[in-house]
C-alpha cells in the first residue's frame, strides 16, 4: 500500500521516478520495487521520498506494511487515503493542510484559550507529534483529569508542571494522584 500512494503523489506531483530517483539518492529500480510494492522502503528512504515529494512523511508510515485487500482495490480505497492533512480535533471538525515544515505532525488542535500567547494565539492550530517525548520547557498537548492543556512542559526536582506563556494563568502542578498524559509535542 505504501509503494500505491508514494506512485499516486508522484503521479499527482507530475515527478517521473527518474526525478525521484535523483532527488532521493534511491536507485530507480529500487524505487520501482517500493512503488510496486515489492519491497518496503527503509524509514530513512522513505522520509527521503517524502521530503522530495514535499509531503509530511508519518502520514504515508501509517500505510507501512498494510496491503489493500481486492475489494479495496476495486473501489479505488487509495485514492480515499490522505498524505498531507491530520486531523483537526476542535469537535471532530474536520481537515486542515498538514504544511510539510512539520513532516511529523499527527494531528492539529484549536487552541481555546490565550494561555500560549503571544506565540500561539486564541483560535489558531497546532500541529502535534503524537507521543513525542517532551524536554523540559517544551511546549506540549496534555490531558489532565478530564481536560486537555496546551502549556510548557516544567520539570524540577521531579515534580511536573504546566506553565501557560501568558500572564493571568495559574501554573498547573501534576500530583501523583492525577490523571495525567502527555498527549504529543507541540510543533
Amino acid at each position: 500500500m505504501i509503494g500505491d500512494m508514494i506512485s499516486k503523489v508522484r503521479k499527482e506531483r507530475s515527478m517521473t521516478k527518474t526525478e525521484l530517483a535523483n532527488l532521493t539518492d534511491i536507485n530507480i529500480g529500487h524505487l520501482t520495487h517500493i512503488e510496486k510494492g515489492e519491497r518496503n522502503p527503509s524509514h530513512k528512504a522513505l522520509k527521503n521520498i517524502c521530503q522530495a515529494l514535499d509531503i509530511p512523511y508519518q502520514q504515508l508510515m501509517y500505510t507501512y506494511d498494510k496491503e489493500l485487500n481486492e475489494t479495496q482495490e476495486k473501489y479505488g480505497f487509495i485514492e480515499h487515503i490522505s498524505y498531507n492533512k491530520v486531523l483537526a480535533i476542535d469537535n471532530i471538525n474536520g481537515f486542515i493542510d498538514c504544511p510539510s515544515s512539520v513532516p511529523s505532525a499527527s494531528l492539529a488542535v484549536k487552541i481555546f484559550d490565550s494561555s500560549m500567547e503571544p506565540a500561539y494565539k486564541k483560535g489558531n492550530y497546532v500541529f502535534i507529534e503524537y507521543n513525542s517525548p517532551l524536554d523540559n520547557k517544551e511546549i506540549g498537548l496534555f490531558f489532565l483529569n478530564d481536560k486537555f492543556y496546551i502549556r510548557r512542559f516544567m520539570l524540577k526536582r521531579g515534580k511536573i508542571t504546566l506553565k501557560a506563556d501568558a500572564k493571568g494563568f495559574d501554573d498547573i502542578n501534576v500530583s501523583d494522584d492525577d490523571d495525567f498524559y502527555i498527549v504529543g509535542k507541540v510543533l
